[in-house]
């Protein structure tokens, strides 16, 4: 993963800063993932499985599965471990191929500035039959670095109150589903036909590394969970969660759920 002492310095210490109080206080129990996560344990049967969480923040999830290992790009965030933590380095995750038998992930894709070969350490970690439970946060907003959506009008020169103005028409469901569902047809169909994604399809969005507006102004990436879907199963995945071409297409949100073959 190219680039990572260009942002390694923020979560070690600004957003450490912003968490902190979470990262000692938080339960599993806690986050909105616990059922998604408590599920895809109870259904795969992974709570003696060796697994790795890829951005494990503040550890919260490590008690869940007996065998737990912990990535993460901060070296602050160790304390909060009593199971193996690491740190990733410029070249990916420190581990030997084929190590794991599950991985999980949330939210935290969005944010890996060299997302192709960050997929591709998912690929070389996990061993064949092994799943992954991925959901990064999907399509984050171009607008989140500026703050746009919680800051006041009288912050921006016109172009910018525009933008504002904008956005819940933006955000709204018809909006996006005029944009997205072309993209989506044109691409699955010529999946169908035989075309692979060896390269993940998504937009690079400006992070925003000094100030914290939102959840996702750090947020780097906009990554369909169609697209996803098609790079995983372009890359020798079946997609446990969304098996039909219709649910395919129609995916908005939520974890998916791959098995190496």
């Amino acid at each position: 993963m190219n680039n990572t002492n260009d942002y390694a310095s923020f979560y070690n210490e600004r957003r450490i800063e912003t968490y902190s109080q979470d990262y000692e206080n938080y339960k599993a129990s806690d986050s909105i993932h616990y059922e998604a996560l408590d599920n895809f344990i109870k259904n795969y049967n992974l709570k003696d499985k060796k697994i790795l969480e890829i951005g494990s923040s503040g550890g919260f999830f490590q008690d869940m599965v007996n065998n737990y290992t912990g990535v993460d790009i901060a070296d602050s965030l160790r304390k909060y471990y009593h199971k193996p933590y690491f740190v990733a380095t410029d070249t990916g995750y420190p581990f030997p191929s084929s190590e794991f038998d599950a991985i999980w992930t949330f939210d935290v894709y969005e944010h890996i500035p060299d997302l192709q070969n960050a997929l591709l350490e998912i690929k070389r970690l996990i061993r064949p039959g092994g799943v992954v439970l991925f959901q990064p946060a999907w399509q984050c907003r171009s607008w989140a670095a500026d703050g746009y959506a919680v800051r006041p009008y009288s912050d921006f020169n016109l172009y910018g109150k525009i933008i504002k103005l904008l956005i819940p028409l933006r955000n709204s469901i018809l909006w996006r589903a005029m944009f997205i569902f072309p993209k989506r047809l044109f691409r699955h169909t010529i999946f169908l036909l035989g075309s692979n994604f060896l390269t993940i399809k998504y937009k690079k969005i400006k992070p925003n590394y000094d100030i914290f507006w939102t959840s996702d102004s750090d947020a780097c990436n906009n990554i369909d969970p169609h697209d996803s879907i098609l790079w995983f199963c372009s890359n020798g995945f079946e997609c446990l969660s969304h098996s039909s071409n219709i649910n395919k297409l129609m995916v908005r949100t939520g974890g998916l759920i791959f098995r190496k073959l």
